[in-house]
């Protein structure tokens, strides 16, 4: 077994050369940023937590997991203590909101942090993460009444969230959700409904549970348009109900392919017969909406998510490579080498830095955009950015999800035989990461949501402001000799995304079917070219750092800097040319009526 090396300084450069920070510092609740000092001791007192209590409980949760009863869940041993320090240290408090005991930071630095924790024990993490994204979709829909009650009790880590969306004919059609809320003479609501897949449903880690349950009222219109969300407590409230157990029940946990640490519950509302109590949060029929608020949080985290896990596994297979001895050195050796050492080796090394670097980048951009959005006093301001947020959240969520699988499982790969044995830990990153295709919202989702949400609506001016920023980065690159052929590979992948978007715009009226069939070799497309700018602006940066005359002490990280963006541009770029004629040219063939004929 690996253990995971924090990338403490990859993330200094990312936060201090890419994401913005300057603009970001300046925000009311960001002076941690500003702050060079405050930021180094954060990023480094989360290492040593990550390194030395969630990491050695990360193969613990994938061998032992979690447990279900009659009584309920108990989570695996030691969550209960590395969560009570991980309260303690006010982690989960980080970017809660100042009004109800959080601190207030800005995503640009809790992305970062979550990165370590994620990196160290993903399974874990997934509690505090629910609880955050309840926190902020309680703060956009709920009134003043249930903010006071449960925010401070949530913001504390007292309490814990979890979010109800799923049932078992009802996944990512969420309209089609039967569970159904009765209103009450006391203005509360009775809820009955089964849920499924619901992240840490049930657990022994909090006195309560704070469940955001969408569920359909009467005679409320049909689809999403009928839907309404609600907070259904496990222990109800002490005025007036002496915090007696709500009809609220965990009927059991999935046997998951990884994750095991993370109880994935099915939720059984009402089964006593009287029904669940819950509390409408904002306006029947408008839950969706304010779901929508916690989902997209949720997907900026599943995208992150695939970064941390694609570092763990490079970092064990790199440790791995530098110590396998196995065959004689290409260019002769007396005895055998270290893996590392073999070419191809190297390439799969080099394609797992590459786009978890790539990765990595896009993700503290979009964080630091999602700080501007919400906090620049300048209202056009925000807009520009909430604009740059809107188009990348399905971008960053569907190529970063889907890369981590492929980046997870070339770990496997190097590692070999002992790659497929369990007891290596090659095989957990990958196994914890294939879910992030899929929850909140699948890749094919982001697509489509990508095609006709933010490109065709406005008529891609979102995608070309995009589009321009990656325009200057390459026209910066070409003036450099020595990234003249990065540059040039951009140049052409950027001309790939704009053949694209412009056979959208001819072809969505008459062949929306042709569309939609294009659409995700569309997204990998622009997720491929989203981290080519930021690799491109990555090897600018380092350039302009080796030139400076202090630069000898990271000599070494900076080289390596444009080794990748170097291999980035070589390997990676070059395949938008084929995602390009596969999704103007593939779509006849998806379509054929005699494709699928059995």
């Amino acid at each position: 077994m690996n253990s995971y090396l924090v990338p403490l300084e990859e993330a200094r450069f990312v936060l201090r050369e890419l994401a913005d920070l300057d603009r970001v510092a300046q925000l009311p609740n960001a002076e941690s940023l500003a702050d060079a000092e405050l930021t180094e001791s954060i990023l480094t007192e989360a290492s040593r937590l990550a390194e030395g209590i969630l990491e050695p409980l990360n193969a613990t949760g994938d061998r032992d997991g979690a447990r279900w009863t009659a009584e309920g869940v108990t989570v695996t041993p030691g969550f209960k203590d590395a969560y009570r320090q991980f309260i303690e240290g006010g982690w989960n408090r980080l970017s809660m909101p100042t009004e109800y005991g959080g601190q207030g930071m800005p995503m640009l630095l809790s992305a970062a942090v979550r990165e370590i924790f994620v990196g160290a024990n993903k399974a874990f993490c997934m509690c505090p993460g629910l609880t955050d994204a309840a926190v902020h979709a309680l703060m956009l829909g709920a009134d003043d009444a249930l903010k006071a009650y449960y925010l401070p009790r949530l913001v504390s880590g007292e309490w814990a969230a979890t979010m109800n969306l799923t049932e078992p004919q009802a996944g990512s059609d969420v309209g089609a959700l039967r569970t159904r809320a009765v209103p009450a003479a006391d203005g509360t609501y009775r809820v009955f409904g089964q849920k499924i897949f619901i992240s840490f449903g049930d657990q022994d880690l909090t006195d309560n549970i704070v469940h955001l349950v969408l569920a359909r009222v009467a005679g409320a219109p049909e689809g999403s348009r009928g839907v309404s969300l609600f907070v259904v407590p496990k222990f109800l409230p002490q005025q007036g109900w002496q915090g007696a157990r709500n009809d609220v029940q965990c009927a059991g946990i999935e046997h998951k392919v990884g994750n095991h640490g993370s109880p994935t519950c099915t939720m059984v509302y009402g089964a006593a017969g009287e029904g669940a109590v819950g509390w409408l949060v904002g306006e029947e029929n408008k839950g969706l909406q304010t779901m929508f608020v916690m989902m997209n949080q949720a997907r900026f985290i599943v995208g992150m998510e695939g970064v941390a896990l694609s570092e763990r596994a490079y970092r064990q297979a790199l440790a791995y490579a530098g110590e396998r001895l196995q065959g004689r050195a290409a260019e002769g050796s007396a005895q055998p080498v270290p893996i590392i050492r073999h070419p191809d080796v190297r390439r799969m090394l080099l394609s797992m830095r590459s786009q978890t670097e790539a990765m990595r980048a896009l993700g503290y951009v979009l964080a630091g955009a999602l700080d501007l959005a919400d906090g620049h006093p300048d209202p056009m301001v925000r807009q520009e950015y909430q604009d740059f947020v809107d188009l990348m959240i399905p971008i960053f969520k569907g190529w970063a999800s889907e890369t981590a699988v492929e980046v997870t499982r070339t770990s496997v790969q190097i590692h070999g035989g002992m790659g497929y044995v369990l007891e290596s830990g090659a095989s957990q990153p990958l196994r914890d990461v294939l879910i992030a295709p899929i929850y909140e919202g699948t890749t094919g989702i982001q697509a489509n949501d990508l095609i006709a949400r933010k490109v065709l609506r406005d008529g891609g001016a979102s995608l070309n402001r995009w589009l321009e920023q990656v325009d200057r980065t390459q026209t910066e690159a070409a003036a450099q000799p020595a990234l003249e052929d990065l540059a040039s590979s951009l140049g052409e992948a950027v001309a790939s995304v704009r053949l694209v978007a412009q056979w959208f715009a001819q072809a969505h009226r008459e062949r929306p079917l042709d569309v939609f069939a294009a659409a995700v070799p569309f997204l990998k497309l622009a997720g491929i070219v989203a981290g080519g700018w930021l690799m491109a602006r990555a090897a600018l940066a380092a350039s302009r750092l080796l030139d400076a005359t202090d630069a000898s002490e990271s000599e070494s990280f900076l080289r390596g800097k444009l080794v990748s963006a170097r291999f980035y541009a070589a390997h990676v770029l070059p395949q938008t040319g084929a995602l390009a004629v596969a999704a103007m040219q593939g779509s006849a063939a998806t379509l054929d009526e005699w494709a699928l004929k059995v």
